[in-house]
């Protein structure tokens, strides 16, 4: 895919080494994209010593600590990222917020704050990337965002997540039919359960029997089809959201 060399990716929620987030800036980079990566609230040393492992694989990288709840924040972010590696072509939406809550505990602030990062900053960080966008023949846009699998089947206890990550398969379904006459797709990645330093050793043993490749997923697999929707081999793909689950069993 040496197609996206020195192109410049936006990857937002990448916040430890062993994130769904970091896999995509890892992959990315391996095949030449520089990467501007946000986070928040993440150990003090982490963006230096991972914007030194991207650099160490030959492409640029910058870096912003950035809340999401921040009205302001995807002007914010397309500002810098533009002035430290010029126009972005691609944007991964990979940050969310997420707490447990259930009916009995389900209350305004908490949808507040879920969709506060899980819609309202996707939403405005896709739009405004795609405002600024630059029309070429030579490369296009991609947009790529992050869902759990919310049509899949029910996430109990998670009422608020469920309803703004799911708001997030429609946005990208009638976004992907309004950008298209730019050159931009838009596309959803549900990855599944992905080991990405959250499972216990119980929640492994629990859901692994669910997998029926005989495996639990981890960030590398949601990675590897980011950086194929990215690439101009999936020129052609749009509106979609895939499901890349290892044919996890839903119960």
């Amino acid at each position: 895919m040496s197609q996206l060399l020195n192109q410049a990716a936006i990857v937002t929620g990448v916040s430890h080494h062993k994130g769904i987030g970091a896999a995509i800036c890892r992959k990315l980079a391996s095949e030449g994209v520089n990467i501007f990566f946000t986070y928040w609230q993440a150990d003090p040393n982490w963006p230096v010593q991972f914007q030194k492992e991207l650099v160490a694989l030959g492409v640029q990288s910058k870096y912003l600590e950035i809340d999401l709840s921040d009205p302001d924040s995807p002007m914010k972010i397309l500002d810098a990222a533009e002035s430290q590696l010029g126009q972005p072509t691609i944007l991964i939406n990979n940050a969310a917020h997420s707490l447990s809550d259930g009916y009995m505990n389900l209350d305004a602030k908490l949808l507040d704050d879920h969709y506060a990062v899980n819609m309202r900053a996707t939403i405005l960080l896709s739009v405004e990337f795609a405002k600024r966008f630059k029309k070429s023949d030579k490369v296009s846009g991609r947009i790529i965002n992050l869902t759990s699998g919310q049509a899949q089947g029910p996430m109990i206890g998670e009422l608020a997540y469920v309803a703004t990550k799911g708001a997030i398969s429609a946005f990208t379904l009638s976004l992907s039919a309004e950008l298209a006459p730019l050159g931009i797709t838009v596309n959803a990645v549900n990855p599944g359960p992905t080991d990405s330093g959250w499972m216990s050793e119980e929640i492994k043993q629990a859901l692994l029997p669910r997998f029926l490749m005989g495996r639990i997923g981890v960030p590398d697999d949601a990675a590897r089809l980011v950086a194929f929707l990215a690439s101009s081999e999936a020129q052609w793909i749009t509106g979609q959201v895939i499901n890349s689950e290892g044919g996890f069993l839903r119960r």
